[in-house]
């Protein structure tokens, strides 16, 4: 069987039929050939082309009827329209139909052969961007969308049918759950994924950074203002903007981006004239906005404004039955990025895993994955788990839960020498790990009012959750 391009030739013309077949077979393509619409289509259903020429005028059915026809079998086969007259009208309608390219006869053998590329080109980049759609499909739902949970069949569904407009959509869900993994897939599956995809995290920066961030300034807009900077809005310029952790935002921020969502524009610090953008919005939280607006911390108009669609994640432990597809995931993922041969998981730890509440969601399974993969010690792991899980006898920890000797790396049994001072450290660090983790917990992860909760900067929270492993990532 031949693996060369098939073309079909449709025309009444037995001398117009005869000198394609020639030009066509010069190019290095199989030829076959049809006198009119009716024996085309049976042809159609034989072996179908990856190519058609077809003439507009031929007797009982014509041109665009057999077109019409061809195309509702063979919607993705590219058709070459050939006519002796070019009338407008019959241009339009033809392309209306679906018709790749309209050659007018007589024709040159150049213009041919660049039809002919042109319509190769064009079906092998439609395919190209349905494999690259199918695969940011299979790893957003893999990563987000798995399982047979009806929420997530939910999230899924949402996502296919907003991805390819520019509406505005609102992620919304608890801390770790892939909030950014959703904003990606909109953008992935969207007619702007070849534009910038660009995320700001409205909570790791103070407002006026902020809004110099997202906007930019002028030279001389501020001491320090050396040279003009543009803002992020005008880096995703028909694109998308992620705007992570909206509900940390400042009021007086609110109002600015109130502006670019009505009007698509705004104002760098400092200037005078208006910045014009096509920006596509993206925005998620782990907040309850509806409350913030009563308190008046958050903008109703713009709460509106930002909750044209609402995407709604369910925590990981409504969704158990991800947890060993993402496990799979993650260990096959960092074995490869640190070069580590990475064993099946024993049907206990797996057993472990989905018992877990995972407080933290996907983020606190991944890195607890990814630490397993880096140490390769799945005994530890089960471990931290049950010591999680379990009330122990022992002292009583910070929030009431225990410490049990074996979690502190103690082994009185064997008698041998202990040292305190290591033990009094690891019994420091599970005491604080466990601290910030029930603070983030009560505050819905928001890291700046756990922060002055536990009395220390925002930096230097960051810097404790990813030593404790609790990510800060969204």
């Amino acid at each position: 069987m031949t693996d060369r391009f098939r073309v079909l030739v449709i025309d009444d013309d037995p001398g117009v039929r005869d000198y394609m077949q020639v030009l066509v077979t010069r190019q290095g393509y199989d030829v076959a050939t049809a006198t009119g619409g009716e024996e085309a289509l049976r042809l159609l259903d034989a072996e179908p082309p990856d190519l058609v020429t077809l003439d507009v005028v031929l007797p009982g059915m014509d041109g665009l009827e057999t077109l019409r026809q061809l195309k509702q079998r063979l919607p993705d086969v590219p058709v070459i329209m050939l006519s002796g007259h070019g009338q407008a009208r019959t241009i339009v309608e033809a392309m209306r139909l679906g018709a790749t390219d309209f050659l007018r006869k007589p024709f040159e053998v150049e213009e041919l052969e660049l039809a002919f590329q042109k319509a190769f080109e064009k079906r092998a980049l439609k395919a190209e961007v349905e494999q690259l759609r199918g695969r940011a499909r299979t790893e957003s739902e893999l990563l987000a969308f798995d399982g047979d949970n009806p929420k997530m069949r939910d999230v899924r569904d949402i996502v296919e049918q907003v991805a390819d407009t520019d509406i505005t959509v609102l992620i919304r869900g608890e801390s770790g759950t892939g909030k950014e993994v959703v904003a990606r897939a909109l953008f992935q599956l969207s007619g702007r994924r070849d534009r910038p995809f660009v995320k700001v995290n409205c909570a790791a920066l103070p407002s006026e950074l902020l809004e110099s961030e997202l906007f930019g300034f002028e030279k001389g807009a501020f001491t320090g203002a050396q040279k003009r900077k543009l803002g992020k809005f005008e880096y995703a310029n028909h694109g998308t903007i992620f705007l992570d952790e909206i509900g940390e935002m400042s009021p007086a921020l609110q109002a600015k981006l109130l502006q670019v969502l009505q009007d698509g524009e705004f104002s760098r610090l400092g200037g005078e004239g208006d910045v014009r953008v096509d920006t596509r919005v993206i925005t998620a939280t782990n907040r309850n906005l509806e409350q913030a607006v009563r308190e008046g911390s958050f903008r109703e108009d713009l709460f509106y404004r930002l909750n044209v669609v609402t995407i709604q994640l369910p925590p990981l432990r409504e969704r158990r039955d991800a947890i060993p597809l993402l496990v799979e995931h993650f260990l096959r993922k960092y074995g490869e990025q640190y070069r580590k041969e990475v064993k099946q998981l024993a049907p206990e730890t797996l057993a472990a895993m989905v018992r877990h509440p995972w407080p933290g969601n996907v983020r606190e399974l991944e890195n607890l994955v990814k630490r397993m993969v880096v140490l390769g010690n799945e005994k530890a792991l089960v471990q931290e788990l049950e010591l999680r899980d379990t009330p122990t006898r022992g002292a009583p920890g910070p929030d009431g839960a225990a410490f049990d000797l074996p979690s502190l790396g103690v082994d009185l049994s064997a008698g041998g020498e202990v040292d305190l001072k290591a033990i009094g450290k690891r019994a420091a660090q599970i005491a604080e790990k466990r601290v910030i983790e029930k603070v983030l917990q009560q505050t819905r992860w928001n890291r700046k009012e756990a922060a002055e909760r536990l009395q220390i900067s925002y930096k230097a929270l960051l810097y404790k959750m990813k030593e404790a492993g609790l990510s800060d990532r969204d």
